[in-house]
């Protein structure tokens, strides 16, 4: 399995030159800590600056910086930070919306790097404000930009619903614990508890005595209290197949009536949680309508909505990038080796990333291999023909998957099957 790999920072920096002031800011909740260099690393300042996570401290902090480049004449400025948590987000917007130059820095790297000053583990704020802006002066970092409004819309809703998914996830475990305790031959019956004739006898028959003293006729008309279509065949057949198995059911009896309130709250958070989400998502489609690259990266068969939006919320504007392995080092999907000598180490992925975007660039693959037949083909081509593992195509197809992304936002094309089989031929 093998990535294209660049050592290039995601984005085009400027070099870091004689006239730049350096600044490496400690990003905290309440009190960040700024540290300034020059483009060697010698400290500038008398001593480090705190300042508060308001407007007066980021006045405060530009005032700093403006006299610090009066009294070394130093004409161009950088200020660094490290995009950890949410506490940079506010400080970072408002320097770029200054019109001043915003470089972010990998934790890793800080961390990595954090005893070449002192030769020491030790850890302070002005020190790691330091850190910072040593990795700056020596160009290891990606320029901050404010991405176009439609992109931060968009990543803002798909945050929205990555919470409530896995809300909706954590009811639906414990509404699956309740019936395992309670009502454990349920499953039987019911092989998805979502379904609507399942969620009307949750709400009606709970627990497995409640069933005992009703006829089939009796549930189904209990049912058309939740469901329009409660009667029929599968109605009749569901009916006899509960009241068999409340029967002879093995669930716990013992304090029903509170476990029949707790398993209602669930049912009812569980439906306004469902609701929350398809309002969220007809959101989603609606913004996306509003986006053309959104509608050439649509263009590709099995790539839907959520999966374009999740990675145009991960990657903002693809017009941005200059090829494919910026948006895979950006989710952390580049390879990474640790060789020496004779010694061979493992090719992994180096997770440095968003880990979102890492995530749904991996499923949409998925995804287009089982419903693409351009992306099934290439599979099969890897997994027979080169004799790849399964998951090693994958991983090669999610490269091959951002490369195209790029390719068609840049071209102002959609996705042409031909073509993409095309060039995967002529590289092999």
């Amino acid at each position: 399995m093998k990535f294209k790999q660049s050592d290039v920072q995601n984005q085009r920096i400027e070099r870091i030159t004689t006239s730049h002031l350096v600044i490496g800011i400690d990003m905290a909740k309440e009190t960040h800590v700024a540290q300034a260099t020059n483009f060697r690393g010698i400290v500038v300042s008398k001593r480090h600056l705190s300042f508060s996570n308001s407007m007066e401290g980021f006045k405060k902090l530009s005032r700093w910086m403006t006299e610090l480049q009066q009294n070394h004449r130093l004409k161009k400025l950088i200020i660094g930070m490290e995009p950890t948590g949410h506490y940079w987000f506010n400080l970072a917007n408002w320097l770029a919306d200054s019109g001043l130059q915003v470089a972010m820095v990998n934790p890793a790297t800080t961390k990595r790097n954090k005893e070449n000053r002192d030769n020491s583990p030790s850890k302070s704020d002005p020190k790691d404000a330091l850190v910072i802006a040593d990795a700056v002066s020596r160009g290891f970092y990606y320029e901050y930009t404010r991405q176009p409004l439609e992109f931060q819309r968009l990543r803002t809703m798909m945050s929205d619903r990555e919470f409530w998914v896995t809300n909706s996830i954590r009811l639906q475990n414990r509404i699956i614990r309740w019936l395992a305790i309670r009502f454990p031959e349920y499953s039987s019956v019911f092989k998805d508890w979502t379904c609507k004739r399942s969620l009307a006898t949750l709400k009606t028959f709970p627990c497995p005595r409640d069933l005992e003293r009703y006829t089939v006729q009796g549930i189904m008309d209990a049912w058309r209290v939740h469901m329009q279509r409660a009667g029929g065949t599968t109605g009749i057949e569901k009916a006899a197949q509960l009241i068999a198995q409340a029967k002879r059911s093995v669930g716990e009896r013992a304090a029903e009536e509170e476990a029949k309130v707790d398993l209602k709250r669930l049912i009812e958070e569980f439906e306004r949680i469902t609701s929350m989400l398809e309002q969220i998502e007809k959101d989603i489609e609606a913004l996306l309508s509003e986006i053309p690259m959104a509608q050439q990266l649509r263009s590709i068969k099995g790539l839907g909505k959520i999966f374009t939006a999740a990675i145009l919320a991960g990657t903002g504007d693809l017009s941005q990038y200059a090829h494919g392995r910026q948006v895979l080092r950006k989710a952390g999907l580049n390879l990474a080796e640790s060789s020496s000598g004779k010694r061979k180490g493992r090719i992994v992925l180096s997770k440095r990333g968003d880990s979102a975007l890492r995530k749904y660039l991996y499923l949409a693959t998925v995804q287009l291999v089982w419903n693409n037949p351009v992306f099934r083909h290439l599979h099969e081509h890897n997994v027979q023909e080169k004799k790849m593992k399964k998951q090693q195509s994958i991983f090669k197809l999610t490269g091959k998957l951002a490369r195209i992304l790029v390719g068609i936002v840049q071209r102002g094309e959609r996705f042409m099957p031909e073509k993409t089989v095309l060039a995967w031929t002529e590289a092999a």
